[in-house]
């Protein structure tokens, strides 16, 4: 049926897990609560790598949403999961239930290998939720769902742009959403999710999830026009009636009405029919 989703195109964000990261890295430091141990190590890695985010292993999913859209790539609805208590434990079991109910849709994300997805997968290993149909053994390399050049399950449109890692996408999501008109990075980044978890804004956090899920729907989009899969002209239709369907959201959540403020049509770029000359 066409109404059926047949893509997931979702983004997660995630806080540190204080006390998992007290007890493996600083056990020495028993004393320190859970922010303590996080503002420790976010200084300690700042001075040796230059960066303060947290590695995804001691990472907890406090946001996922997911923009379903049907085999026509069409935009049905954005969901957020476990709003608005924001629970680890049941935003992994809705992720994963939901997958396996709307019979295991492709998964699409932006740099979703290397992060996203095995945030989730080790949340499902942290609350001793079986995934059978995602990790699979015994089976061969063109039929596991997690193998980087499997396409079908999970489709990680940073890896398209990239050439499968070959060059670096310097920009991001953003560059590219920017690119398309989209909105990208408004008022909120993803080096602020700590801080913001930290001072109540949890709210802000799923409002922000919701406008990356949406950004890479419309960078998913024009990977379908890159490998011809649609015209651009189908793109232009199926994203005008996006727009629509995300007023319809907006009409609840200043946060994607912000996002509708920003976001632009895309507009073909007129041919230039002059010789090229060396």
């Amino acid at each position: 049926m066409s109404d059926t989703p047949q893509y997931f195109i979702f983004d997660s964000e995630t806080i540190a897990d204080g006390r998992l990261i007290q007890r493996v890295r600083y056990p020495e430091h028993s004393e320190w609560t859970a922010q303590e141990t996080i503002a420790h190590h976010r200084a300690e890695l700042m001075e040796t790598k230059g960066s303060d985010f947290i590695p995804h292993t001691f990472q907890l999913p406090v946001s996922v949403a997911i923009a379903f859209a049907d085999r026509n790539y069409s935009l049905q609805k954005v969901v957020t999961l476990d709003r608005p208590k924001f629970r680890p434990q049941i935003i992994t079991k809705q992720f994963w239930k939901g997958w396996l109910h709307y019979h295991q849709p492709q998964l699409v994300t932006f740099n979703g290998r290397s992060f996203d997805l095995p945030v989730l997968e080790l949340a499902a290993f942290r609350y001793g939720i079986a995934l059978p149909e995602w990790v699979k053994e015994g089976v061969k390399a063109w039929e596991d769902p997690r193998n980087r050049f499997h396409g079908t399950a999970h489709l990680d449109v940073q890896d398209i742009i990239s050439n499968n890692g070959a060059a670096r996408v310097n920009g991001g999501l953003n560059m590219l959403a920017t690119l398309l008109g989209k909105p990208g990075k408004m008022d909120t980044k993803g080096d602020m999710v700590q801080d913001l978890w930290d001072a109540g804004e949890h709210e802000r956090i799923d409002d922000y999830c919701i406008c990356d899920a949406l950004d890479t729907y419309f960078v998913f989009l024009r990977t379908r026009v890159l490998l011809g899969r649609i015209h651009l002209d189908q793109e232009h239709e199926i994203v005008t009636a996006a727009q629509k369907t995300i007023e319809d959201m907006a009409q609840d959540n200043e946060a994607i009405q912000e996002y509708l403020e920003n976001f632009k049509i895309w507009e073909r770029v007129e041919d230039d029919d002059s010789p090229f000359v060396l």
